[in-house]
């Protein structure tokens, strides 16, 4: 379906140098655009090309093949004439182009411009982390009345939430947008474009310190996200967490709390839980709509706190206890995020998308419901800060070894921190192991694979995203197959 803009209305809004091509400008500007890309393979016909010069591939490089593919637009930074002098590419085979000085940031404009033209209602989703777990919950809650659109993956920077946006169409209802940050005035900037009408925080923990220094600069971050919030917003926020729980009223609205029950004043909490190992929780949600239980079928406390979160979300834009329990029950996991996996030889735990110390924790307490043999696979987390990195692995490390955990495999430079304190914990180091690099751990697995993931066991995978913990996942996924 197509959007609900044109091409004049990009021209207005990207405020560059119209160059048409076969088409006359006012022809040109008529034309409703079908979508707003800035991968070339996603163009569709009558779609708008963003072309962004990259470190190793220039997007002008695939201009013309937009336009053969049908695009009705393409927004550049330069000429085919240009590109040519840089590339040797020929000039040819472009359409009408926007000349604009950055393309990311005419993206960034064009999406504010479509989503001030949407009635949808968006939900806003930030945090230290969970959020995407809570993403995927607060969508498909929402799901069991609306259609909704969500997030892609971890599309929730400054590129993905306007890409984000730019694909609402008329029938959404509901737009939950995850929105994620590393410094100052990001979060500002991302409000800005969604204009959110409900504001979650999952939690202020430690994460991006490098620049954002504390806990306390982490909040001031992330509270950016109320800049632009919708006159009549609503603010839901984790009862749990000490940062928050003082931030009863924002910008004059009453903030409404979800948690676990363990501070007063939380309008959704998560009671009486009973954990049912790795297979998920039950638990009875006290609401302003009464108390009924529900199952949470990914395991974790905190896990129930997202369905808590998603609740407390589901309950302001009137869903009923049925349809919330409904949609808690239906929940699946993400690949990376806490995914469980069921192998002949072992049970695989897939959290590698990212980690910080908070994370960290979560996911090792995850590991500590399974009756099995236990392995944790960690590796070093980034962006705590020079100051605090060394003690703050440190602390994941000694956690790990207090859980009990059978077999601690530390990886990477940063957590030789993690392994010195987590063997220093132990009577000669027993079960923990150091290895220096992510090559370096799979040469060790691959000889010796049932000597630290042994068959029967469960096995945990985490950490940060660029410690590129998929190829471990990869690899223990076909160990554990045959």
């Amino acid at each position: 379906m197509k959007m609900d803009l044109t091409v004049g209305e990009i021209l207005q809004v990207c405020k560059g140098r119209l160059v048409p091509g076969k088409e006359t400008p006012e022809t040109l500007c008529s034309l409703s655009v079908t979508s707003v890309a800035l991968d070339s393979r996603k163009v569709t016909e009558g779609g708008v090309f963003l072309a962004t010069p990259g470190e190793r591939v220039d997007g002008h490089s695939f201009v013309a093949s937009c336009f053969a593919k049908g695009a009705a637009l393409a927004i550049v930074t330069k000429t085919p004439e240009q590109l040519e002098r840089e590339t040797g590419e020929p000039a040819e085979g472009w359409g009408s182009y926007v000349l604009v000085e950055d393309s990311f940031a005419a993206l960034r404009d064009i999406a504010e411009y479509y989503r001030q033209k949407l009635k949808v209602t968006v939900v806003g989703i930030t945090g230290s982390s969970g959020k995407t777990s809570t993403k995927e919950f607060v969508a498909g809650v929402l799901g069991e009345r609306f259609r909704v659109l969500k997030t892609e993956g971890n599309l929730n920077n400054e590129v993905g939430v306007p890409l984000t946006l730019l694909k609402i169409r008329p029938e959404h209802q509901v737009a939950v947008v995850e929105m994620g940050i590393s410094d100052f005035g990001e979060m500002h900037r991302l409000s800005k474009m969604a204009k959110p009408d409900i504001c979650v925080i999952t939690n202020i923990g430690q994460s991006h310190l490098d620049h954002l220094k504390s806990r306390e600069g982490i909040l001031r971050a992330k509270s950016e996200i109320f800049d632009f919030m919708s006159e009549n917003g609503e603010i839901c926020l984790n009862g749990e967490d000490d940062m928050l729980l003082p931030l009863t009223r924002i910008k004059g609205r009453k903030t409404r709390f979800f948690g676990l029950g363990s501070a007063p004043g939380q309008e959704v909490a998560a009671k009486d839980i009973v954990s049912k190992g790795l297979w998920g929780s039950d638990a009875s949600l006290s609401t302003p709509a009464g108390n009924y239980d529900i199952h949470v079928p990914l395991p974790g406390v905190h896990m129930v706190l997202n369905a808590a979160a998603a609740a407390c979300v589901a309950g302001i834009l009137g869903l009923t206890p049925r349809e919330i329990a409904s949609g808690i029950g239906k929940i699946t996991p993400v690949d990376g995020r806490n995914h469980l996996i069921r192998l002949p030889a072992f049970t695989l735990i897939d959290d590698c998308y990212n980690a910080n110390p908070a994370s960290m924790r979560a996911a090792l307490d995850l590991l500590a419901l399974a009756d099995t043999e236990k392995t944790a696979i960690l590796g070093d987390m980034f962006g705590l800060g020079e100051d605090q990195c060394a003690q703050l692995h440190g602390q994941v490390g000694l956690y790990a070894s207090r859980l009990g955990i059978q077999r601690i495999l530390c990886v990477g430079d940063r957590s030789g921190d993690m392994y010195r304190s987590a063997y220093a914990s132990r009577p000669d180091g027993n079960g923990v192991f150091y290895f220096p690099s992510l090559e370096a751990l799979l040469e060790a697995l691959g000889k010796e694979r049932e000597k630290y993931v042994p068959d029967g066991c469960t096995v945990l995978v985490k950490a940060s995203h660029a410690m590129e913990f998929e190829k471990a996942v990869a690899f223990l996924r076909q160990a554990g197959t045959g």
